[in-house]
């Protein structure tokens, strides 16, 4: 059976400009659900943190990039802890945040 989000064989990973992009998306949608002041440094800071786990980790995340509840829980074992460090948040709430923002 093959379904319209399936991963079509020989499908590319995208680039490194996209994964930017959707990182950077992904958590100013974030930030906005935990309704908290996240200076401008730090917002970089955490976006080019994701992105160095993206990019460190891209094969198994595209390979499972059709199921979001295992990548959020990628997202909380390698991404969150450091995340909610540099922002000064709590683990839990980031990671609630990230999870509503994300779908997942």
């Amino acid at each position: 059976m093959h379904s319209p989000h399936a991963k079509q064989p020989g499908s590319k990973p995208p680039s490194p400009r996209g994964i930017r992009r959707a990182c950077s998306k992904e958590l100013y949608r974030t930030t906005k659900r935990l309704k908290l002041y996240i200076p401008p440094e730090s917002l970089k800071q955490g976006e080019e943190l994701y992105y160095r786990k993206v990019i460190g980790n891209l094969i198994w995340i595209h390979d499972n990039h059709s199921n979001k509840k295992l990548l959020c829980e990628w997202w909380e074992k390698e991404v969150c802890s450091e995340l909610a460090e540099l922002w000064e948040v709590p683990e839990r709430q980031l990671a609630s945040a990230f999870r509503d923002a994300f779908g997942g």
